[in-house]
């Protein structure tokens, strides 16, 4: 026999403690046994480690390489300028992967520092890390709970489990004995658990779990355990880098080989053409643009709304292909809101929704006069005197009407104050003198108040248990037997109400005499007369349904995984677009338990549409691992503690930012400071489109990385001055091409972002695709204006084929400044061009992007600079051109820019 199926004078006995608490020897003994009250964290690697992993990953390798060859040749300028950037590299990738691990501070955070027990019979408060199985605690309103305990008194106890189940909806505890639902006690009632809070009543428990053994730290423990994979974007770049790097040394091998071996170059001067090479090959602001273009998205989400932790999980997103959503507050707003009253026979529409107590009440679409309507008065007192809730009237002008308590009880007082009844006024004219609490066998609640020679006991509860306990019913103002007919007519009202998703509540109330003192449940609550119903349900937020179109156009599959009943779920989902009028499979969480991994991985993979009702957070975590399982991208929404594994398990874990805990916030990738479904859709179309710019930048970046190759290979082919220097190099891919790149980075949507599937998991970043149009179509275009630049000015200043000229021969200079000019400029014209895949970018409009006039007027000035400055003309060995160089040269950009256009017409063409 469990804890919780004990009765409470066995509890003591079962936990070898007493009504007078333990005395300190036995304390210290337990203490000795159990160890303090506190979380257990899992060791992490030091902040410095993960910065130095920065600078031996396979890029920094290759450059540290490079560095140290240069110098041995006897270049240290060159070696200087390499190790700068591995150093820019290093603190880029440390701010894009590097992630504060803060779950475990929040959850020390929410646990109290001070408890209050009995000890040796007398009442003291502690440090709750001093708490040992066997403590009687002593809870009051207010207080936080410090360990997991079973309840062994309670007075109208209520208990807050958000922190663990992200459900806000005070839970009733009793202190009898109750059997468990499953393996699962968090949902029983006779236990309260650490990192918990009573908001209500007061009580005693006896502790029987501390520290590592409670429920809290058990979903520590999983959320640390759960190691966090590298994201999609990472994995890919981390491919790319490593087929850079392995093309990279291969060309400088080849090329040293050559040059010493074949052409008989000085070994120094080999190193120094292989060095060169392999600084081509390798696109050092690759990882800095990519960096500065996610946290540029990162940037622009917040302003919609969603908070990114995590870089990379910015494009993450975008290949999302399944959102497991609650429902609560992220379809809904989370603001219950009587709908329609039902009184003896009729049916009365409420307007308005949330809080704010404004709105009418309707009968066939005309104001009602409700005040002169004998059933509502009564209804609505009833409704009110049986609630423990408040209703916050807005401190400020056009501040919000708050709550303080359950939904569903304080939406009631928002109806009650939409027909005027003011119930403080009525409450002190009719005092309470007792409330038997909502108890979930019984599924009513009764308040019962004195009146002028009498006492009336008001009761709601659940529709078909008062339509059961009810003799009499009130009809035009007359009380009259309640027949079975009308019985059955009001039954099936209530269900044609539910089936429509709306959660229904019924009154009643009965007239007791003035000394009546029997006030057990079943002695208050029969011969009722009945009042009618009320019908409430937490409205969809507006903006979801066009966000659940969105999904479906773009493939994205969306899974509900509620808390709520099944029919609630099924409606809101139908409602909002989610299910459809085709038929869905509701699958409840003590089914779900029934169900083995391969059963479940069956009905995820049908494609059938289906949701998860009565689920608990663990359903969560077990979901998400199969969908990873079948190599689904997911993207997990949760805001209670016990959601946190959840969260660190998805690929995209999406935490509420009003309603969601600490712990849950630092679980997550994504914080929605709106709790709103249509801002995961917003972020998935910026992920998609971030993916898309990454890919438009490395194809910007690809062309001139081919048109710095292209002269190495000509050097060594036809024995020509080598046309373009390593330092010049460098000032292309750290200087002038990074603006530019951002630019593309940061570009907005294309039109049809969201009208095509997912990315496939497996499609690669550095595709046939991208190579073509980079490296080869753009590339072999580029590499060709700027080397008939580099032959125009060699020739016309008298320069013979195979004549060799020393790197300070002005000619020469002046040659590989048009080369290095050359590109920047046809760089320009791929800016132009690189800006859409598919639509031609003179149909979407050639500066839409305000970035890109910018990075051509910081390439315009970074390139003049380092042409017309002595002290940089000495550094990067270049001269001045004059303006016949510079006609020749701003032919580049119309060139490329008409080049990329002709191929996406013909891709245009093609998919026609």
């Amino acid at each position: 026999m469990t804890i919780n199926e004990l009765p409470p004078e066995d509890v003591y006995q079962e936990l070898n403690s007493s009504q007078n608490g333990l005395n300190d020897k036995e304390v210290a003994k337990r203490l000795e046994i159990y160890g303090p009250n506190q979380i257990e964290e899992v060791k992490k690697k030091p902040i410095i480690l993960k910065f130095l992993a920065n600078l031996y990953q396979l890029l920094a390798l290759l450059l540290w390489a490079a560095s140290i060859l240069a110098f041995l040749s006897g270049t240290p300028q060159l070696g200087f300028a390499i190790i700068a950037v591995i150093i820019i590299n290093a603190v880029f990738s440390f701010w894009q992967e590097y992630k504060a691990e803060k779950a475990l501070e929040a959850l020390k955070r929410i646990l109290p520092f001070q408890a209050k027990v009995i000890r040796d019979g007398l009442e003291k408060e502690i440090l709750s890390g001093q708490l040992v199985p066997g403590d009687v605690l002593v809870l009051e309103e207010g207080d936080n709970i410090s360990a997991d305990a079973r309840l062994v008194e309670s007075n109208q106890m209520k208990v807050d489990n958000s922190t663990l189940t992200g459900e806000s909806r005070p839970v009733r505890k009793v202190a009898h004995a109750k059997e468990s639902e499953g393996n699962n006690l968090i949902g029983t009632p006779n236990i309260v658990f650490a990192g918990t809070s009573a908001v209500a009543g007061s009580g005693k428990a006896v502790v029987f779990a501390t520290g590592q053994d409670t429920e809290f730290n058990h979903i520590a423990s999983l959320t640390q355990e759960i190691s966090q994979e590298a994201s999609p974007l990472q994995k890919e770049l981390s491919r790319v880098t490593r087929i850079i790097a392995f093309i990279a040394v291969l060309l400088g091998i080849i090329l040293f080989a050559v040059n010493h071996w074949v052409v008989k170059l000085p070994l120094q001067v080999a190193f120094i053409f292989a060095i060169g090479l392999t600084v081509a090959n390798v696109p050092e602001g690759l990882l800095p643009t990519v960096t500065l273009a996610l946290a540029a998205s990162v940037q622009k989400m917040a302003r919609k709304n969603a908070l990114i932790k995590r870089l990379s999980s910015v494009e993450t997103l975008g290949s999302t292909n399944i959102i497991c959503t609650d429902k609560t507050g992220t379809l809904t707003k989370n603001e219950m809101t009587v709908s329609k009253v039902w009184l003896p026979f009729e049916i009365i529409d409420i307007t308005g929704v949330g809080y704010s107590p404004e709105g009418e009440f309707l009968h066939k679409g005309s104001p009602i006069d409700h005040r002169e309507i004998r059933e509502l008065k009564l209804l609505m007192r009833s409704a009110t005197f049986c609630n423990d809730s408040k209703l916050v009237e807005p401190d400020t002008a056009g501040g919000k009407w708050k709550i303080l308590g359950d939904p569903t009880e304080a939406a009631l007082l928002v109806a009650a104050r939409k027909s005027g009844f003011i119930w403080e006024e009525q409450l002190a004219r009719k005092p309470r003198i007792l409330e038997l609490p909502f108890d979930s066998q019984r599924k009513s609640m009764s308040s019962i108040h004195q009146d002028t020679g009498k006492q009336v006991a008001y009761v709601k509860g659940a529709p078909k248990k008062i339509i059961n306990l009810s003799r009499n019913i009130s009809v035009d103002g007359k009380v009259r037997s309640f027949s079975s007919e009308e019985k059955k007519r009001v039954i099936a009202k209530h269900d044609e109400l539910a089936a429509s998703g709306l959660r229904i509540l019924a009154m009643a109330y009965r007239d007791l005499p003035e000394d009546y003192d029997n006030y057990s449940a079943q002695a208050v609550e029969r011969d009722l007369t009945f009042l009618g119903m009320v019908a409430m349900q937490d409205p969809p937020r507006p903006e979801v349904k066009p966000a659940v179109e969105d999904c479906h156009k773009a493939g994205i599959r969306i899974i509900m995984i509620t808390g709520d009943y099944g029919l609630t779920a099924h409606a809101i989902a139908e409602e909002v677009g989610i299910v459809g009028k085709d038929p869905c499979r509701i699958i409840k969480g003590k089914d779900l338990n029934q169900m083995d991994d391969e059963e479940l991985k069956e009905v995820l993979l049908s494609g059938e549409n289906v949701l998860f009702a009565r689920a608990v957070p663990e359903h969560k975590l077990r979901i998400a691992s199969i969908l990873e399982s079948m190599d689904e991208i997911v993207a997990m929404t949760g805001d209670g503690v016990n959601d946190a594994p959840a969260l660190r398990k998805a690929d995209i874990g999406v935490a509420m930012g009003i309603t969601g805990t600490d712990v849950a916030k630092e679980a997550a990738d994504m914080i929605l400071t709106d709790d709103n479904f249509a801002t995961i859709v917003e972020a998935i179309k910026e992920g998609r489109t971030i993916y898309e710019n990454i890919r438009k930048f490395i194809t910007y970046i690809f062309s001139h990385e081919t048109a710095e190759i292209v002269p190495f290979v000509m050097m060594v082919l036809f024995r020509i001055p080598l046309p373009i220097t390593v330092m010049q190099i460098l000032a292309i891919d750290l200087g002038t091409d990074t603006v530019p790149a951002l630019a593309l980075g940061v570009g907005p949507a294309e039109s049809d972002v969201m009208d095509r599937p997912p990315r496939p998991r497996k499609e690669r970043l550095l595709n046939f695709g991208v190579i073509f149009q980079g490296y080869i179509f753009l590339g072999i275009i580029e590499a060709t204006l700027v080397m008939s630049g580099f032959f125009w000015v060699l020739m016309s200043s008298g320069w013979i084929w195979g004549q060799q000229l020393a790197f300070t021969d002005p000619v020469y200079m002046k040659a590989t400044s048009m080369v290095f000019a050359g590109i920047v400029m046809a760089q320009m014209g791929n800016l132009l061009g690189c800006q859409t895949n598919r639509t031609s970018v003179l149909e979407v409009g050639i500066f839409k992007n305000k970035w890109i006039p910018r990075g051509i007027l910081f390439s315009v000035i970074v390139l003049i600079t380092i042409i017309y400055l002595p002290p940089l003309q000495g550094l990067f060995g270049t001269a001045a051109l004059g303006l016949t160089e510079w006609l020749y040269l701003l032919t580049f950009v119309p060139i490329m820019f008409l080049a990329d256009e002709l191929r996406k017409y013909r891709v245009r063409k093609n998919l026609k």
